[in-house]
């Protein structure tokens, strides 16, 4: 997106790949995104109010309390199962218009993990939901303050979800052991096999239902790791997703088109070598 001839952060043309990035990078690119910048707002603006009514005896202390609490369980098993149910579902790509929204949130993140600009949820997607997943139920324990906190509650934590998501695809191993845990495990579900390792950065509903594994030792190496299960048979029948894909039939492995480039690079270089000592 431009505004004129003004642009800004992640509304620029500049890639984002966190494999060549530090943390201070990480950082100053994580705040000028649009969809990060939309989740801080709407944090302020929900907590403002919720503040307000408290300080003026509006709301009930002990609602807004449990309301906020209670998101904070509810919301890793609410990612879990869109995670497991929704984004590695069979379904999404058989229908144009959820085709294009799972191609644009969980197929291009696979095929380009640390690709930052495919990294984040659409806006229009992941607010919408973490209002239907907190809001009745902060509703439900203190009313409409009580849903305006969960909301609240809701988009900051998926604002640190979102950070250490992107740390997890960062070049280098973090200091602290317990993110380095996180980074191998989510790792694993993107180079190794999808089919477990749901939680992305809270894997305790893996561990309470069977999804979780430590690494390869553990479960097989997966075909479909890069691509879903998306691929050319399956493109036959439901097109709608390689239409969005440029040069398709598109390799979705990663390390396998780094490789690729690598070599092609090689080969211009040493086409050019000749014809330069020519000259």
């Amino acid at each position: 997106m431009q505004l004129g001839s003004f642009k800004i952060g992640f509304w620029s043309d500049k890639e984002y790949h966190l494999d060549r990035m530090n943390l201070r990078d990480l950082a100053a690119a994580y705040f000028q995104y649009y969809a990060i910048a939309a989740y801080i707002a709407v944090s302020l603006v929900s907590g403002g109010i919720v503040l307000w009514a408290l300080m003026n005896g509006e709301a009930p202390v002990i609602g807004v309390i449990l309301s906020i609490v209670a998101t904070i369980i509810v919301y890793p098993a609410v990612w879990y199962v869109l995670h497991k149910y929704v984004l590695h579902s069979k379904w999404m790509w058989k229908h144009p218009i959820t085709a294009e929204v799972w191609k644009r949130i969980h197929y291009d993140h696979h095929c380009d993990p640390n690709n930052l600009k495919v990294l984040f949820g659409a806006l229009y997607t992941t607010l919408p939901t973490v209002a239907l997943a907190t809001m009745p139920i902060g509703y439900l324990l203190g009313g409409i303050y009580g849903a305006i906190a969960a909301l609240c509650a809701g988009v900051v934590t998926t604002c640190i979800y979102e950070f250490f998501h992107c740390i997890e695809h960062l070049g280098y191993l973090p200091q602290w052991g317990w993110v380095r845990e996180m980074k191998k495990t989510h790792m694993a579900h993107h180079f190794h096999n999808e089919n477990g390792n749901y939680g992305i950065t809270n894997f305790a509903w893996d561990k309470m239902l069977g999804t979780f594994y430590e690494g390869a030792k553990d479960m097989p190496k997966s075909p479909t790791v890069f691509n879903l299960g998306y691929d050319e048979e399956v493109a036959k029948k439901y097109p709608y997703v390689s239409r969005l894909t440029p040069n398709w039939p598109y390799n979705t492995n990663p390390v396998h088109r780094k490789r690729e480039a690598a070599a092609a690079a090689a080969k211009a270089a040493a086409e050019q070598t000749p014809a330069a000592a020519a000259e």
